[in-house]
């Protein structure tokens, strides 16, 4: 008996352990909705695409040959040719990983300048909260799309880290506005005034008492960046106002449309890169919206709501009326 008990509250011990010792990211999985689950395993396996594309790639995407017609998916080319002999999987496999660091690209930029300037406004107020919201309104009425155009029409050949800088300083001016907002409800929160009130730092608090509580905010706001992005670049590569130093989705479909796949019926030409970008749109989409239910407790309770089925029903404000009529 002596002997039994230690081993009994031993094991007891460690099953503790080990439940508190539960990864964080399995958590994190039970709580996210099906939408977000959904969205974020079609992302991964674009970013998994963009990590090893170009390693995968059969063929040199821009090696040409002297044949004048496209050719249809063989044996030797899985998603066939263009008109050039240039294989159309290894420009889908190499243009993946540059749109989608692109979009990454944009978005962390983006979203640092967002939480930096939308953080200090919300919680310092005064004349700092009215200086920083005057340069987030300026560039939220420039116009963004005839603004890129110009821009980007002089950058032609300065690459994707240029690309990004223009479209991550057009494009954060929004994300700052919504995380200033939710930071002006936080600053007077209970804990927050205890730590003020303690003698914690300005820097403290802002890091550890206020954007734990923006975590869902800042992330929803960085999938809708790298959606911007993308979509973005595409269109303004479609258009031509791209370096074309390397291969892009948007690049894919710009040189598609000038060739004039669509008339030779050249469908295997236009279609991979068109939808890769709608499938990247659609996975952005869902995590999204995923993201926003987390940090909405009325979608997240209106979503359990549905799933509960018919047998919800609104409950009865006057049932002692009900009966006795």
């Amino acid at each position: 008996m002596s002997i039994a008990a230690p081993l009994k509250v031993d094991e007891r011990g460690q099953q503790a352990a080990t439940r508190s010792a539960a990864p964080v990211w399995r958590r994190l999985t039970k709580s996210l909705p099906l939408k977000a689950k959904i969205g974020a395993v079609i992302f991964s396996f674009f970013i998994l695409i963009a990590i090893i594309g170009p390693a995968l790639a059969p063929y040199d995407p821009s090696a040409t040959t002297t044949q004048v017609q496209a050719l249809a998916p063989n044996i030797h080319h899985l998603l066939g040719t263009t008109s050039t002999g240039e294989d159309v999987l290894s420009e889908l496999l190499v243009g993946m990983r540059s749109t989608v660091v692109l979009g990454l690209l944009t978005a962390a930029i983006a979203t640092i300048l967002a939480v930096i300037v939308g953080v200090s406004a919300g919680f310092l107020g005064g004349a700092a909260d009215e200086t920083l919201s005057l340069i987030a309104n300026v560039f939220l009425v420039l116009p963004a799309l005839p603004l890129l155009i110009v821009v980007l029409g002089y950058l032609r050949n300065s690459g994707e880290l240029a690309e990004a800088i223009v479209l991550s300083a057009l494009g954060w001016a929004w994300g700052a506005r919504v995380i200033r907002a939710q930071t002006l409800t936080l600053r007077n929160r209970d804990y927050v005034l205890a730590a003020r009130e303690t003698g914690e730092q300005t820097w403290r608090i802002i890091i550890f008492e206020i954007l734990p509580n923006e975590v869902s905010l800042i992330a929803a706001g960085f999938v809708s960046t790298v959606l911007y992005a993308i979509l973005t670049s595409v269109a303004l590569s479609f258009i031509g106002l791209a370096s074309f130093s390397g291969w892009t989705l948007g690049e894919m479909l710009y040189w598609a449309q000038g060739q004039e796949a669509i008339q030779l019926g050249a469908w295997w030409w236009y279609v991979p890169p068109g939808l890769s970008v709608a499938l990247l749109g659609t996975s952005l989409v869902l995590l999204n919206f995923g993201l926003d239910e987390i940090g909405n407790p009325r979608l997240r309770d209106g979503g359990r709501r549905k799933i509960k089925g018919a047998r919800w029903r609104a409950s009865d404000p006057t049932p002692v009326i009900r009966e006795a009529s």
